[in-house]
């Protein structure tokens, strides 16, 4: 009785043995999966960051092959245009240069620059030989801003002149079109006293804002 007793107590403890190495080889077991789990999530993370890092990083390096090609293209056809045939105008700005590149510089310039405006309106005027009694108009020149996709916007100006004939008054007409500006001609009022006239002009002339280059930075999450 004893004997079997201490056999089945025997046999028991084995089992208890058993079981709890099988619960220690389970947890051991279940604690690395959950670290090889949690490893290979934060490598695939980083695995995925790196290839988006690598992927913006090509993306900026073509765009910047890009834009040095671009660049020598426009060098070259920069140094083509000022080397080439001259602009030749009827009216330019008043003590501007023959340069090609000034040229277009002064007939869409980058600011509202009502002062060359009145020294081109003037210069004009002066080669009719009109007698000027007023130039009107606004200096807007304070408070703009450059813009990625500029646009031309215009500049408002009025101008007399008196003692004009029929003759000097389609001169002058003529004359304006040909005019290094752009000028549109907006009204003319025309008035006649003791066998002169006088022409009062509203138009406007344009400008366009310099195109603004930004250099941005991207975070890559």
């Amino acid at each position: 009785m004893h004997l079997d007793k201490f056999r089945f107590s025997s046999k028991h403890l084995a089992i208890d043995k058993a079981n709890t190495q099988m619960v220690a080889i389970v947890a051991v077991a279940a604690f690395i999966t959950v670290f090889c789990l949690v490893a290979a999530k934060t490598v695939f993370s980083q695995y995925l960051y790196q290839s988006k890092v690598m992927s913006t990083e090509n993306a900026a390096l073509s765009q910047l092959k890009t834009n040095v090609s671009n660049y020598q293209t426009l060098v070259n056809a920069y140094n083509k245009f000022e080397t080439g045939r001259p602009i030749k105008l009827a009216n330019t700005v008043a003590g501007s240069s023959n340069d090609n590149s000034q040229i277009v510089l002064d007939a869409l310039p980058a600011a509202y620059d009502f002062p060359g405006l009145t020294s081109t309106i003037e210069n004009i005027l002066d080669q009719t030989g009109m007698q000027v009694t007023g130039i009107t108009g606004t200096d807007e020149g304070t408070g703009q801003s450059s813009s990625a996709n500029p646009s031309p916007q215009p500049m408002p100006f009025g101008f007399s002149v008196s003692n004009a004939s029929y003759a000097s008054t389609q001169q002058l007409i003529q004359v304006l079109q040909q005019s290094i500006r752009p000028i549109s001609i907006d009204t003319i009022n025309i008035t006649a006293s003791n066998g002169s006239l006088t022409v009062t002009v509203a138009a406007h002339s344009y400008y366009k804002p310099a195109k603004t280059v930004n250099i941005s930075t991207e975070t890559v999450n």
